[in-house]
């Protein structure tokens, strides 16, 4: 049987999905509500993992790494086989569009969920993939190979006949990786060089190509439906232009700047593009467009062949459930619907929660989530792989979870979904949730001005949160707040009095918090804080004295009331002093009684820290509103009445003695592989000069100089893999 020929109905009863965390579990949700069960694979790494019980049965792959576990053929097939699976559906990411993996699948006598290999593998190739569509009459931008048969001049010439500026781009790629802008012939060689190592390391096909680079078009796609039987349509659009690191973050459906004339242009360039390779199951043929109304100019830029991170959008406005349909066709069943039955309703957005730090130029974050509690209203669809425990590492995708939100208007879908971002309760690591947040309810995005130069144009990513400094005071008090109610009820002494109660005149009570700010780094917010006989408390945030650790500095006069931030522009480290007045604390402890087994089976005694959740109701400055603020070990998490949250640490009373500081040493920013170190001790360098490139999460990291200087010393080598914090190099700097 042919690769294309119609498959004979061939029901699915046990399905292995080789994928992890929210991918898969999105996968075994649909399978098992239409009676099919489910088997998991697993690296070491994701042994505890919520995706491992998800589904009926797990088995586990080895190796901690994607090569040595998910991206194994051999080691899949073979979980296949051994569980008696008859499907294996591959999610998205790993070996979804993996051509070998689908006809081992196949030939293995097991069902493949997904278009057909010759498809994937015409598509794989994007070279390839261009010139099948010039020949299907889709529009395309220029292009033309490298090859490393290719002198310098010919790299020259062939940029200048593409023209600047350019887009260094893997052939075998995707998620932004193995891709370089290149504004000129100045920088060229060293992109190419990169984006090389970038895709070798990625996809283990270092093969490149220079394409027409737009910079600021829209970044469309059309998802497309084919089955067995010769139907295929399109399901519309989604635009996909909030990006960083061209990897999308905010995605939506429909599309603000496509008109029913425009959309149906895009949906037959579309549908004419996969039936020239003859597919079926899901897939997305993605376009740029320039422009918008009837007129509007669009190229084709890559078709996916397999399901979207974005396909939900697709799902709310059309009631498809896409995976429904992918188990269905490659089932053998015709899709049983045509292009006149499907219609659009309302508008939907989604939102990549991710754990990186945006003001540092979206760097990926690791760490350990300590607090997970979606938010419950407004109503918002949240497809995650985490849960409290979770182990964000540098193995895998940082991302923690999609948020989607469907209503009948895109501002109220916006809007929404802002809402749930805000409301949900997160900590443990950092995150871009307060990003996304401010993108939503900007002014640019709610009037459809969205194109992939979105963030870069409107530097919504290194601005600081609306009266942040403010609103860390505000926070810091809150968490001072719950913390002398906590422990005026866990008092057993004169609790009949209460709390704060004096009989002479004492110093403030003081409270020694951290903000764990990533843009600012660890910034005193501590508390001092009285009650006052109407029930109120007087607080002041501050700096604390250098002379005495536990009593804040006295740098201001102000008045209760007032918000003194004279000591710096955002007032994060000036001292802020208000009255509050409380209305309720309630408080809920969390009682962890789940019984430890170690390996060995015995019981592991291992209570947990005093953990609990909070909600304060407070008004100050005539303003009433609700916080949320939860304790987990020593770190308290709080969210605001509006927007914006903050992590805080109690202080320590002691220094960290392991702490190195060193003037000039330039740090690893997260942990990682070191691929390259370009100086040696005693080299002279220039400010912004590369030093040293690291490789985190599959993509490339440059340490460079901060100013003209001499290199006193070099502790990285090519090879090493090195913690966040871990010094790499020192810089002396001229005077």
């Amino acid at each position: 049987m042919s690769e294309n020929t119609p498959t004979p109905h061939r029901p699915i009863r046990r399905l292995l999905v080789a994928n992890r965390g929210e991918i898969a579990r999105r996968v075994f949700r649909t399978a098992q509500s239409m009676g099919i069960s489910t088997v998991a694979v697993y690296s070491e790494g994701d042994a505890a993992a919520p995706f491992v019980t998800d589904a009926d049965l797990s088995v586990p792959l080895g190796g901690r790494s994607a090569a040595e576990s998910y991206l194994s053929i051999d080691k899949v097939i073979a979980a296949a086989v051994n569980s008696e699976a008859d499907a294996i559906h591959p999610g998205y990411g790993f070996l979804s569009e993996n051509a070998d993996f689908a006809r081992a699948v196949i030939e293995a006598g097991l069902t493949w969920v997904g278009p057909p290999p010759s498809a994937i593998a015409a598509m794989g190739d994007k070279l390839a993939a261009k010139a099948t569509m010039v020949a299907a009459g889709v529009p395309t931008l220029p292009s033309v190979p490298v090859t490393d048969a290719m002198s310098n001049d010919e790299l020259g010439t062939a940029a200048s006949d593409v023209g600047f500026p350019l887009l260094v781009k893997a052939s075998a790629g995707g998620g932004g990786k193995g891709m370089r802008i290149v504004d000129g012939p100045d920088t060229l060689a060293d992109s190419i060089a990169a984006a090389r190592r970038e895709a070798a390391g990625a996809f283990g096909d270092d093969t490149v190509f220079l394409e027409r680079y737009l910079p600021a078009p829209r970044h469309v796609e059309i998802q497309v439906l084919g089955d067995t039987h010769g139907n295929v349509l399109h399901c519309f659009e989604r635009e996909c232009s909030i990006q960083r690191r061209h990897q999308k973050v905010i995605e939506e459906a429909p599309s603000p700047a496509v008109t029913p004339a425009l959309r149906e242009r895009m949906g037959a360039a579309a549908v004419a593009a996969v039936s020239t390779i003859g597919y079926h199951s899901a897939g997305t043929v993605e376009f740029l467009l320039e422009g918008s109304g009837d007129d509007a100019e669009f190229w084709f830029l890559e078709v996916n062949t397999r399901l979207q991170v974005e396909h939900p959008v697709t799902e709310e406005i059309t009631g498809l459930d896409l995976v429904r349909e992918q188990i269905r066709v490659a089932a053998g069943e015709p899709l049983g619907y045509g292009q006149d039955d499907l219609t659009m309703s309302g508008h939907a957005v989604e939102a990549r929660l991710y754990a990186e730090d945006p003001a540092s130029g979206f760097l990926p974050a690791t760490g350990t989530v300590e607090l997970w509690a979606p938010a419950a209203d407004p109503q918002a669809r949240f497809d995650s792989g985490i849960e409290v425990g979770s182990v964000v590492g540098t193995e895998f995708d940082p991302m923690l979870a999609k948020v989607v939100v469907a209503a009948p208007t895109r501002t109220e879908a916006a809007l929404g979904l802002a809402s749930a971002l805000d409301r949900t309760r997160l900590g443990g690591v950092v995150t871009n949730r307060d990003f996304l947040s401010a993108v939503l309810r900007s002014d640019e995005f709610l009037v459809g001005d969205t194109t992939t130069d979105f963030i870069e144009r409107t530097g919504l990513a290194s601005d600081a949160p609306p009266y942040r400094g403010q609103f860390l005071h505000a926070a810091a008090s809150a968490v001072a707040l719950v913390s002398q109610a906590r422990n005026r009820s866990q008092s057993t002494a004169l609790d009949f009095m209460t709390s704060g109660y004096r009989n002479s005149v004492m110093p403030d009570e003081v409270l020694p918090l951290t903000a764990l700010d990533p843009s600012e780094g660890e910034v005193d917010v501590s508390v001092a804080y009285r009650r006052q006989r109407d029930g109120s408390y007087r607080l002041r945030v501050a700096p604390l004295r250098a002379d005495a650790p536990y009593a804040p500095s006295d740098d201001s006069d102000s008045a209760p009331g007032d918000d003194d931030s004279r000591d710096g522009d955002d007032g994060v480290s000036a001292a802020s002093e208000f009255v509050v007045h409380p209305h309720a604390i309630q408080i809920h402890p969390i009682v962890d009684d789940r019984v430890r087994v170690d390996a060995g089976g015995g019981v592991t005694d291992a209570p947990p820290a005093e953990e609990f959740d909070a909600e304060l109701d407070v008004e100050t400055s005539g303003m009433r509103g609700l916080w949320q603020v939860s304790r987990r070990g020593h770190n308290w998490y709080v969210t605001g009445p509006l927007t914006g949250s903050a992590t805080l640490r109690e202080r320590s009373r002691f220094p960290d003695p392991d702490a190195e500081a060193v003037e000039g040493g330039l740090v690893a920013p997260m942990p990682g592989k070191v691929l390259i170190v370009d100086v040696e001790a005693g080299d002279r360098v220039s400010a912004g000069q590369v030093l040293v490139v690291m490789e985190a999460m599959k993509m490339e990291h440059q340490i460079t100089a901060p100013a003209d200087g001499e290199v006193a010393e070099v502790r990285a080598n090519v090879g090493d893999q090195v913690d966040n914090g871990e010094l790499l190099v020192v810089i002396t700097a001229d005077e």
